[in-house]
C-alpha cells in the first residue's frame, strides 16, 4: 500500500475545485488571454486555477513547497507539490477540449527529487486519470469509481501507435531525421498532444510518445501515471524520471528502440 494516498486524496479535491473553475471560463466569449515573455498565452483561468489549488495547499499543507507554470517556486523543504493549472491552453483558448489540469507531488530522496503523486484531471473530456507510488494508476470518475490501467504489450515498432505534439522543437534539437524515420516505420502516428498521449500510453491505447522540450510541471504528473501503469518515462537522454527538459515514454518494451530512433 502506497504510503501517498492521503496526498492523493488531497490531489482529487484540488483537482475538483480546478475543474470547476475552468470549465466555468472554457468558451466563454469574454475570456482574457495574454502573452507571456516566451510567447505562449496564459489566461485568466491558468492564473485563476493555480491562485486556488496554491491557496488550498497553504491550509492543507502548509510545510510544503510548491511550484507553478504561472507563479514560480514558494517555500522549501523535501515534499513540493508541482502544478500546470491548464496544460493546453492554446487548445482552452480555441474551444478544443484537450486540456487538463496536471498536479503532482514530489518528494527528495537519494537521487533527487522524485514525483510520487500524479493526477491528470481533463474535465471537458469527462476524463481522470491518477496514480501513487506503489500502488497502481487509474482512470475513472473519483477514487471510489475507477479501474487500473496496464501498458500494452507491443514488442515491434512495427506495430506501434505513436503519439506526440508537433513537428515543432524537432529540427532545433537535431532528430528531426530520427523522429520522421520513427514515424515511417511505426504502425500509426498521431499529434494528440499535451498530457494525452502519456496517459494513451497508461492505457494502453498508445505505446511510444516523444517531446523535444518540456517544463517540470508538464511531466511529473504524466511520469509517476505512465511508470506506475507499467510503463518507462525519461529523457531523451535516458535518465529516468522528468528532469531532462524533454520526455520519452513507453510501455517500456520499445523503449530502447524509442531513444535509438530519437539520438540516432
Amino acid at each position: 500500500m502506497s504510503d501517498y494516498l492521503d496526498d492523493l486524496r488531497l490531489a482529487h479535491v484540488l483537482a475538483d475545485a480546478a475543474d470547476a473553475q475552468t470549465m466555468e471560463r472554457f468558451k466563454a466569449l469574454d475570456l482574457k488571454v495574454e502573452t507571456k515573455p516566451d510567447m505562449t498565452p496564459v489566461t485568466e483561468a491558468d492564473k485563476a486555477a493555480e491562485e486556488l489549488i496554491r491557496s488550498s495547499l497553504r491550509r492543507a499543507r502548509p510545510r510544503d513547497a510548491v511550484l507553478g507554470e504561472e507563479y514560480g517556486s514558494e517555500g522549501s523543504g523535501p515534499r513540493r507539490w508541482v502544478i500546470d493549472p491548464i496544460d493546453g491552453t492554446k487548445n482552452y483558448v480555441r474551444g478544443v477540449p484537450v486540456w487538463a489540469t496536471l498536479i503532482s507531488l514530489m518528494v527528495r530522496g537519494e537521487g533527487g527529487d522524485e514525483p510520487v503523486i500524479g493526477l491528470v484531471s481533463a474535465p471537458a473530456l469527462g476524463r481522470r486519470w491518477w496514480a501513487a507510488k506503489g500502488a497502481g494508476a487509474f482512470t475513472g470518475r473519483s477514487l471510489s469509481s475507477a479501474h487500473r490501467m496496464h501498458v500494452s504489450q507491443v514488442n515491434r515498432i512495427s506495430d506501434a501507435s505513436f503519439g506526440y505534439s508537433s513537428l515543432t522543437g524537432w529540427e532545433e534539437r537535431g532528430k528531426l531525421p530520427g523522429f520522421l524515420e520513427l514515424s515511417q516505420d511505426c504502425w500509426r502516428t498521431r499529434g494528440y498532444g499535451d498530457f494525452w498521449p502519456y496517459m494513451m500510453i497508461a492505457e494502453g491505447s498508445v505505446d511510444i510518445c516523444a517531446e523535444p522540450e518540456l517544463s517540470l510541471w508538464d511531466m511529473a504528473a504524466n511520469a509517476v501515471i505512465v511508470q506506475e501503469a507499467g510503463g518507462r518515462f525519461t529523457g531523451l537522454d535516458g535518465r529516468p524520471g522528468p528532469h531532462s527538459g524533454d520526455a520519452a515514454a513507453s510501455n517500456g518494451l520499445l523503449h530502447d528502440e524509442l531513444l535509438g530512433y530519437l539520438n540516432g
